[in-house]
């Protein structure tokens, strides 16, 4: 267990150097301003370079790390989202996200177990599973057709195919409708006060402290009405958070 906790620690302090083959001056510099301890100035430097290069989860890892050593929580976890949007199998992101995820107080969205569960597969592993599964049950099928005399030896490895078949194709469902763009956010201030409608003379509902993660329900002008756990919901300044998919 303390093992783990070293390890991680060790993550968060060193900047994955992913570009040490084509190595570029900006990058360069921001993981020399995170080396050097002064993160707030390196998590500027990896924004600039992620929107330079956006499709890079290695700009988005650096980039957390640097925030959550410069205590902003919701930022880090916002850039590890991004991270492992294009990196969903790396494990050190997976890691670094739990980890900032852990250190939250008050409501936040949890993902359930059988999210995490199916998180454990992309969406085209799950896919290339099911397509198997259904392309071997037919051609056993076929087998069985072409070559009567297979029917009795046949019979129940095509019944147990066609059972994980099926639940192969209820797994892809479920993860193709949760890897559909969604609206979430994550809280990026110290303190936010959740309102019972989109003004700020309503009275407040409740409070989200940095890094809570949140569903958005509806959205009004500069307001957004959120839920962090499905039984509290009100709204919330939309300059209070950082939109997520």
């Amino acid at each position: 267990m303390m093992l783990g906790v070293v390890l991680l620690w060790v993550l968060l302090l060193c900047p994955l150097h992913s570009f040490a083959e084509n190595p570029t001056s900006a990058f360069d510099a921001a993981n020399k301003l995170y080396e050097g301890g002064k993160f707030t100035e390196a998590a500027a430097a990896y924004e600039k370079l992620a929107q330079i290069n956006p499709g890079s989860a290695s700009v988005y890892f650096n980039l957390g790390n640097a925030f959550f050593k410069s205590s902003q929580i919701g930022r880090a976890i916002a850039a590890y989202h991004q991270a492992e949007k294009i990196a969903p199998r790396d494990p050190d992101i997976r890691a670094n996200l739990q980890f900032a995820r852990n250190q939250i107080q008050g409501p936040t969205f949890v993902p359930g177990r059988a999210q995490r569960w199916l998180g454990k597969l992309t969406l085209n592993e799950w896919t290339m599973l099911a397509s198997g599964a259904l392309w071997l049950w037919l051609l056993l099928l076929a087998a069985m057709q072409w070559r009567p005399a297979l029917r009795p030896a046949l019979r129940g490895t095509i019944v147990t195919l066609a059972i994980a078949a099926i639940l192969l194709c209820a797994c892809l469902a479920v993860a193709w409708s949760e890897s559909r763009p969604r609206h979430a956010a994550v809280v990026i201030s110290q303190d936010a006060s959740v309102h019972n409608g989109p003004f700020d003379e309503s009275p407040t509902a409740f409070r989200l402290n940095d890094g809570a993660e949140l569903r958005i329900l509806d959205e009004k002008d500069n307001w957004l009405q959120v839920t962090a756990d499905g039984r509290r919901i009100g709204w919330l300044r939309r300059d209070r958070v950082r939109e997520i998919s």
